[in-house]
């Protein structure tokens, strides 16, 4: 894919009509993210050595927020690919990126496996163990809600390893490892939200990459900056439909002889609604500058444009469909399954709750 307008004409196609049909069957088909995936979209920024399209942060936050104004449940593929991707990328050595990244880029499905029934913003609690075995590596553990695991050839898996954290690359085919779908899902309900298992699996010592051994917040961190401004830029196009969507409707239902959008305490919805797009795209455009300059501070950006978009994407969808009441109390309807989705996007990559402490900790850091 050459240019972002070529990739976001394909996004279009690829979900312009769908995404309702998605949601209700729990899946989207298989062909269409493998199609998308050759040509790169769910992994824009991976450079072009490796297959990619090489986009910058912020081309590829454009797409990611065109991809969540169509269907959250396809932005969150591109999270967890993209996820994957840039954690091969900076933890991984150069055959690791020359092994894993074309395939990324190339028609390959992946997903990242961090939280565990007992280890979700408290990452220190993992389980999950990662040891050298000779020439090979072994997982053991379990991990829950792994976004895209239900579609995944490649998990990338978070653990211990030695004294510090380790990160491997785990074939979905691997023995040993169980897939298992998760069940009725608030929000995003065709993104593949799994459980995975994992019983002494068994991988070449290839897979653990190089960074393995570092310290958790090092590797985590890593992985987690580029998860939450995907998710950032995701909650942007979210509200963006929204907006769309309630203007439509509030300029063409009448209601006590005038328009919905005549009434002044409806007019104040749209208002609000405009405003939390603008601040939602500002703080991610912010950010995926800072991210493009290599800025020290981008990754403290990400978690800003991520608390400020997921909460203006709930708060925004909530008052979208205040304004279409009954006509958007519909599974089927986009303020709905925005409704639904943008509650998840306050958990995910960091809750609302956790965003909050990071950011005090860094103010406080400032007067040190």
């Amino acid at each position: 894919m050459e240019t972002l307008a070529d990739a976001l004409a394909a996004v279009t196609a690829a979900a312009g009509t769908d995404a309702s049909a998605w949601d209700r069957a729990g899946r989207i088909p298989e062909a269409l993210v493998r199609e998308l995936s050759r040509g790169g979209l769910l992994c824009a920024q991976v450079p072009a050595e490796y297959g990619g399209p090489g986009f910058s942060s912020r081309d590829n936050g454009e797409l990611t927020a065109h991809t969540g104004s169509l269907c959250g449940s396809l932005r969150s593929l591109q999270t967890s690919q993209g996820m994957a991707a840039w954690t091969v990328q900076r933890l991984g050595r150069p055959a690791q990126r020359e092994e894993f990244l074309p395939k990324l880029a190339g028609g390959a499905l992946a997903a990242v496996a961090m939280s565990e029934p007992a280890a979700g913003s408290d990452l220190s609690g993992m389980r999950t163990g990662i040891r050298s075995d000779g020439d090979t590596v072994v997982v053991d553990g379990a991990k829950i809600w792994v976004t895209g695991a239900a579609y995944a050839d490649l998990l990338v898996v978070f653990g211990t390893y030695e004294r510090g954290t380790g990160v491997a690359v785990v074939p979905g085919g691997t023995p040993g490892v169980t897939v298992e779908p998760v069940g009725n899902p608030l929000g995003c309900r065709a993104a593949g939200h799994a459980d995975v298992r994992f019983e002494n699996v068994r991988l070449p010592a290839s897979h653990l990459l190089a960074a393995s051994g570092a310290p958790l917040p090092m590797l985590v961190t890593t992985a987690l900056s580029y998860g939450r401004l995907s998710v950032a830029w995701g909650c942007a196009g979210l509200v963006r439909a929204c907006r769309i969507a309630a203007v439509r409707h509030a300029s063409g239902r009448v209601q006590f002889g005038e328009p919905l959008a005549g009434h002044q305490l409806v007019a104040r919805h749209l208002a609000e609604l405009v405003t939390a797009e603008h601040l939602a795209t500002l703080a991610c455009a912010h950010a995926s500058t800072r991210w493009d300059e290599g800025s020290p501070d981008q990754a403290v950006a990400a978690v800003l444009a991520k608390q400020i978009a997921a909460r203006q994407a709930a708060d925004g969808a909530a008052r979208a469909v205040q304004v279409l009441a009954s006509a958007g109390a519909h599974d089927d309807h986009v303020v709905a399954r925005a409704y639904r989705d943008a509650k998840l996007m306050e958990i995910i990559e960091g809750s609302t709750e956790i965003c909050q402490l990071l950011l005090a900790e860094h103010a406080l850091a400032a007067l040190r």
